[in-house]
């Protein structure tokens, strides 16, 4: 990851989803907010370039085993990147506990999946930044089959290309494109120091309404 993308992965670490969803409205990016990916628990977040996979699905004994290359997606992650994963909303594991451990150990900064993950007690204890569709028991082997890593992706209806900013905590996840991410970036700080100032002026005694008048941008 150059230093430019770790510089804008650390600012974009300490903004919330909802105030980057704000900057996108602004930017006419709406559309690049997932739907229905989320945590699969409470408390994680991560922030970072985008490393995409793409994966075709079928019932048990479609593929082999070898097709499963989870440690391919890890392999072509670096320290900072996110592993984003197109399975097309299916509903069998294409992640679990030591795959967690495996990127964890590694510096990856996490994983966005559309479709289903297992292992939930070892990603939690072990730390690592999950969101995805499905929390399923149902292991990907033979039934999952990586079609291409580093090509464009649609994830939840959102196109993804590599190195996309992806930015993803408790309340969602947003896809910020690449040509664009300082821009939204520092458009969303100027909202995140809006809303601390006017958590101050509450805290002094103005009112809500107050607030919203004061900081509310037209």
């Amino acid at each position: 990851m150059s230093d430019r993308s770790d510089d804008l992965s650390r600012r974009a670490r300490g903004l919330a989803t909802s105030t980057l969803a704000n900057a996108l409205d602004d930017f006419g990016l709406a559309e690049r907010i997932l739907p229905t990916i989320k945590a699969v628990a409470p408390g994680l977040r991560c922030a970072g370039p985008a490393v995409t996979v793409r994966q075709s699905t079928g019932p048990a004994g479609t593929y082999e085993s070898k097709d499963f290359r989870v440690g391919a997606m890890i392999d072509a992650a670096e320290a900072g990147d996110v592993i984003v994963v197109d399975s097309g909303g299916a509903n069998v594991s294409t992640w679990g506990g030591m795959a967690s451990f495996a990127a964890k150990t590694k510096g990856v900064a996490g994983l966005v999946c559309d479709g289903g993950v297992r292992d939930l007690e070892e990603i939690v204890g072990f730390e690592f930044p999950v969101f995805a569709r499905h929390l399923t028991p149902t292991t990907g082997r033979t039934r999952l089959k990586v079609e291409a890593i580093g090509e464009p992706v649609q994830v939840d209806g959102v196109p993804v290309a590599p190195g996309d900013m992806i930015v993803a905590d408790g309340t969602g996840v947003v896809v910020l494109p690449a040509d664009a991410a300082a821009d939204i970036i520092a458009a969303a700080e100027a909202f995140d120091a809006d809303d601390k100032a006017a958590i101050a002026d509450l805290a002094d005694g103005l009112s809500f309404t107050e607030a919203m008048a004061k900081y509310t941008r037209i």
